[in-house]
């Protein structure tokens, strides 16, 4: 129950990470983020990757973005190839962006697989909650910039965060 006494219930959590969200808000860095997340690319083969999608750029300028995104721990530097009195670097993504929004259409279906693994998600808080609750702790208390914030949502931040890196691991290895 909300404290203005109605009967109406969260249904969702918005995340915004500031991290990603000051680093994406440039529209062709979500572009970069997409085509890292299939595969390790040079700046030149991604600058070639925008322009076959009609985004013209200086390659300096594809390569600005890409520092700026691996600056934000969004892009990881997974290769070097030496060669041509040089070195190559090769760029992957380690995150990707999802900006959908589901239809009303599937509600139903919807709530129906949260009732389906709900039970599993209260285990898994649980065990998170009660094995962990001192790093999450120090996690929150670290994240929080002064006294007067104890009211954020940092500790539902840090479980939401666990579990949703937990579900790309997990994703990704099915």
């Amino acid at each position: 129950m909300s404290s203005s006494g109605t009967d109406h219930r969260l249904a969702d959590i918005a995340v915004r990470d500031t991290r990603v969200s000051d680093a994406i808000d440039e529209p062709m860095r979500a572009m970069i983020l997409d085509i890292l997340s299939e595969e390790a690319l040079t700046a030149t083969e991604v600058h070639n990757r925008l322009d076959d999608r009609g985004v013209d750029r200086t390659e300096n300028t594809v390569r600005h973005h890409i520092n700026e995104l691996r600056d934000a721990g969004l892009v990881d530097v997974v290769r070097f190839e030496e060669g041509r009195g040089g070195t190559t670097k090769y760029y992957h993504a380690n995150t990707i962006v999802l900006s959908y929004s589901l239809p009303e259409s599937a509600d139903d279906a919807v709530e129906e697989m949260i009732e389906a693994v709900q039970p599993q998600i209260w285990d898994a808080l649980g065990t998170l909650t009660e094995d962990h609750e001192d790093a999450i702790a120090e996690i929150v208390a670290d994240m929080q910039p002064c006294e007067h914030c104890q009211t954020q949502k940092y500790e539902t931040y840090v479980l939401l965060t666990v579990l949703r890196r937990a579900f790309v691991r997990a994703h990704r290895e099915s």
